[in-house]
């Protein structure tokens, strides 16, 4: 691969480098709030990388964009950049200003990109994550395609790395496949528990975890977004689905964390 000026040591350098830093060792972590979901992390999520978030269908996509949302959120960024492909926001919306907020963001707080292809997402993302300009990047593509490959993906790792920024790449309309980043989850959503009168509850997701380069074993957890407090929480009554042991054993996904 070459880069603008086609010279490929530079790049071939990096690479190299990210590669031999690999052993995942995180020098600083961010807590989810769930306090099972942390302690299963070895204490939280990895700053300055990138984590992957899958809507488990297309219908999820916006599921899959809160639960990135939320970790943004958690990673507590003075800035947030997301960047967003044009089929995703054609699919889903552009993100609404009032219900931001009413997630716990600022919306001045909020840089909002829109890029026309899957090339242009990627190049958009790994400058924001390398420009160092902002504490969190969120990037929310559509579909697969021949620009996901594993060198894009670790092109994001370093520029994470680069900037001492902290990525979420959310793919809806996509498979899971082999790439650099740190974690990897698969998100839908969940039956929430009302509230008095039956107000309705928190927004309530199941969460999966796929893998992750820190060695912890896939598991999966149903949780709470507080958006007062700004965590995640275990839901106080859970109907429906339930938390589960994160070493459990299931079958499902298997196929994806094979292809990892």
């Amino acid at each position: 691969m070459q880069n603008k000026n086609g010279d490929t040591s530079e790049v071939r350098n990096l690479m190299q480098g990210f590669s031999r830093q690999n052993a995942s060792a995180c020098a600083e972590v961010f807590s989810t709030g769930l306090t099972e979901l942390d302690t299963h992390l070895g204490g939280g999520l990895c700053r300055e990388a990138v984590h992957e978030v899958f809507a488990t269908g297309t219908e999820q996509a916006q599921t899959a964009d809160g639960f990135a949302l939320g970790l943004a959120l958690r990673s507590q960024p003075k800035t947030l950049i997301w960047v967003m492909q044009a089929r995703a926001f054609s699919e889903t919306g552009l993100p609404y200003g009032p219900g931001i907020e009413d997630w716990g963001l600022q919306t001045h707080s909020l840089v909002l990109v829109t890029v026309r292809d899957t090339a242009h997402l990627l190049s958009a993302g790994e400058e924001a994550l390398a420009s160092g300009a902002a504490d969190a990047v969120l990037i929310s593509a559509w579909g697969d395609g021949p620009a996901f490959t594993l060198t894009a993906s670790r092109r994001l790792a370093m520029a994470a790395a680069r900037g001492r920024s902290t990525g979420f790449f959310v793919r809806a309309a996509a498979r899971p496949a082999p790439s650099a980043a740190e974690t990897r989850w698969r998100v839908r959503a969940a039956p929430s528990t009302p509230l008095q009168a039956q107000a309705p509850g928190l927004s309530a997701l199941a969460v999966e975890l796929l893998r992750s380069r820190s060695g912890a074993h896939p598991g999966e957890w149903t949780m709470e977004w507080d958006r007062e407090a700004r965590t995640f929480a275990k839901p106080s009554a859970p109907r429906g689905l339930v938390s589960l042991p994160a070493d459990r054993a299931n079958g499902a996904g298997q196929g994806d964390r094979r292809a990892a």
